[in-house]
C-alpha cells in the first residue's frame, strides 16, 4: 500500500520523500534489549496504532510517499523499519539493499522479512559478512556524499569497510559511547547539505571530530535535549517531524527556514524508538548513481 498526496516544499535534503512503514499489529515491550525497554511495563497498542497512524499522516501532509508493510507475529520490533538495512536506490544496475545481522537475537528474525519484502519489488540483495553485525538506517545516514556509521552498542567498526564496499562511497565511522542512545539515528539526524541536529554526548572524541568536520552548521543537542529523542526526527523537504521539540531546538530550525511537527509516538518511546526509527527511506542514493557510471 502506498500513501501520499502533500506538497514538498523545496529545499532541504535530497531525500527523504519515500518511506517504508510497517503496520504496528503485534507491536509490543516483549523483552529488554536496551535501556529504554522494560518488560514489566505494558504498551497500550490501541494508543500506539494512532500514534502510528497520526506519524503516517504527518509525512503524507509533509508531502512524501509512504509504503506499508505486514507484521507478522514473532517480530514486535519490525516496525522499528529504520533498522531493516541499507539502501542504496541509486546504485549502478538498479536500486540495492543491504539486509541486517542484528546483534540481539530476539531481532534475528526481522532479517528474513525485510529481505523477501525487498526482494519481491526487485531490488538486488548485497549480504554482510555472517561475522558482522549492522543495524542498516538506524546506524547509518547518510551527510552529502558520506555515510555516517555508528558503532558499538548494535553494529561492529568493520561493518564500515564492507559497506563502502557495496556502495562504492565513502563511510566514517563514530563510536557510541552512551547505551542510552544505542543508535545513531538517536544522535543524528541530517537537515540538508548544510545543517544536522547532533547530539555530542552519544560520541568519542574522534567522533565528535568527524561530525564537526562533516557538517558546516550543526545544532548541537544538550545532554537533556538529546534523550528527549528530538535527533530521532523524519525530514521532508523543509518539515521535520519530531517526537518531541524542546523549545531551544524548535526556534533554532524555524529560524534556519524549517517547519516544524512535533508528532506523539510515547508508546514506541517505551521500547526505545522515535519517529526516525519507526521509518526507512527508500530514496537515499549512496556512492557513484547510475549517470556517473556512464561519465567519462
Amino acid at each position: 500500500m502506498t500513501v501520499g498526496d502533500g506538497e514538498v516544499r523545496e529545499g532541504g535534503l535530497s531525500w527523504g520523500r519515500t518511506y517504508l512503514m510497517c503496520e504496528p499489529v503485534h507491536f509490543g515491550v516483549l523483552y529488554e534489549i536496551n535501556p529504554w525497554m522494560h518488560a514489566e511495563v505494558q504498551v497500550d497498542r490501541e494508543r500506539a496504532r494512532a500514534q502510528w497512524e497520526g506519524l503516517l499522516a504527518t509525512l503524507r501532509a509533509a508531502g512524501a510517499v509512504v509504503e506499508v508493510m505486514q507484521q507478522p507475529e514473532g517480530v514486535p520490533d519490525l516496525v522499528f523499519t529504520a533498522n531493516a538495512g541499507i539502501v542504496n536506490a541509486t546504485a549502478r544496475g538498479g536500486p540495492r539493499f543491504v539486509p541486517s545481522h542484528f546483534r540481539h537475537p530476539e531481532r534475528q528474525p526481522e532479517t528474513a522479512v525485510f529481505r523477501a519484502w525487498f526482494e519481491a519489488r526487485g531490488w538486488a540483495i548485497d549480504t554482510l559478512p555472517e561475522a558482522l553485525d549492522h543495524e542498516g538506517a538506524g546506524d547509518a545516514l547518510p551527510f552529502g556524499d558520506v555515510l555516517l556509521s555508528g558503532y558499538r552498542f548494535r553494529s561492529d567498526q568493520a561493518a564500515a569497510t564492507v559497506l563502502s564496499g557495496f556502495t562504492g562511497g565513502p563511510v566514517r565511522s563514530i563510536e557510541l559511547v552512551d547505551e542510552r542512545l544505542y543508535h545513531v539515528d538517536i544522535t543524528f539526524c541530517p537537515l540538508d547539505d548544510r545543517h544536522a541536529i547532533g547530539a555530542p554526548m552519544g560520541w568519542d572524541r574522534y567522533g565528535r571530530t568527524v561530525v564537526e568536520a562533516l557538517v558546516p552548521e550543526p545544532l548541537w543537542l544538550t545532554d537533556e535535549e538529546a534523550l528527549s529523542f528530538c535527533a530521532n526526527s523524519v525530514v521532508v523537504g523543509r518539515t521535520v517531524i519530531m517526537p518531541s521539540t524542546p523549545v531551544r531546538v524548535g526556534r533554532r530550525l524555524e529560524a534556519w527556514g524549517f517547519d516544524v511537527v512535533t508528532c506523539d509516538v510515547s508508546e514506541f518511546l517505551k521500547a526505545g524508538g522515535g519517529c526516525r526509527c519507526l521509518t526507512l527511506a527508500l530514496d537515499v542514493g549512496l556512492g557513484p548513481g547510475p549517470a556517473d557510471a556512464t561519465a567519462g
